[in-house]
Formats: structure tokens, C-alpha cells, sequence
């Protein structure tokens, strides 16, 4: 199996489990110690934390639907583009929201930290705040 056939199941596994709807298949993919920060907020760290993390988006998004458009990699670093539709819980509004995560993989293609990355601004105008 080549490095890319490698990465791409990599990605759609990720991308079942965060449309499994539950988080610890999320956190699953994380080193017992990763750990993800998001839009240079606060880190979600340790596989406890990015459950938490996956949680609180399945609860402002009950029915989000993830889909992954790209997954490049380099090395350990991987970049997994990726754009997620649903429903806000509080305004019942629509989002489809784009954004990416920004990888460091151990050798068992467990995610060691992330980066994430979204439009925050965008996020907050679909979703009527």
C-alpha cells in the first residue's frame, strides 16, 4: 500500500467516525497524549479532551455531516481539508462550513497534535449569532 492509498484510508475512516456521531470513535484516532487546538484557541489535549471537543460539535451540530475533500501529506505532516453541513441546534439553521486540520502523525497514524482551522466569523453568521 502506497503512502498516499495509506493517507486517503486514514481519511475516510476520520471522516465515518465524526459522521458516526460519536466521539470517542473521533478521539480513536488521536495518540493517547494528541491533542487538537483550534483557531489558535485553548488545546484539547490527551484522547478524554478531543472527545470533549468532538462532543460539544455533535451537540451545536446534531446532524453534522462531515465530508473530506483533500488529504496531502509530507512525512509525518498531513494536511486533511475537509467541509461539514448540518443544522445549527439552537437557530435550526443551515451551515456548510470549510476548513482544514494540519496534522503531525506518529508512526502508527495516530494524530500526535493538529491544527485546525475554520472561518469562525462565517461560522457564527450561518448559524444566526
Amino acid at each position: 500500500m502506497t503512502t498516499q492509498d495509506r493517507l486517503e484510508a486514514l481519511a475516510r475512516d476520520y471522516t465515518a467516525a465524526w459522521n458516526s456521531g460519536d466521539p470517542n470513535a473521533v478521539a480513536g484516532f488521536y495518540a493517547e497524549e494528541g491533542g487538537i487546538i483550534i483557531n489558535r484557541g485553548d488545546p484539547w489535549q490527551g484522547r478524554a479532551k478531543v472527545a470533549e471537543m468532538a462532543a460539544g460539535f455533535f451537540a451545536d451540530v446534531p446532524d453534522l455531516s462531515l465530508r473530506c475533500d483533500a488529504i496531502r501529506g509530507a512525512g509525518t505532516h498531513v494536511i486533511y481539508v475537509w467541509t461539514f453541513t448540518g443544522h445549527d441546534a439552537t437557530s435550526g439553521r443551515p451551515l456548510d462550513v470549510r476548513g482544514w486540520e494540519e496534522w503531525e502523525l506518529d508512526a502508527d497514524l495516530k494524530v500526535r497534535q493538529s491544527y485546525g482551522w475554520f472561518d469562525a466569523e462565517d461560522y457564527a453568521r450561518q448559524a444566526g449569532g
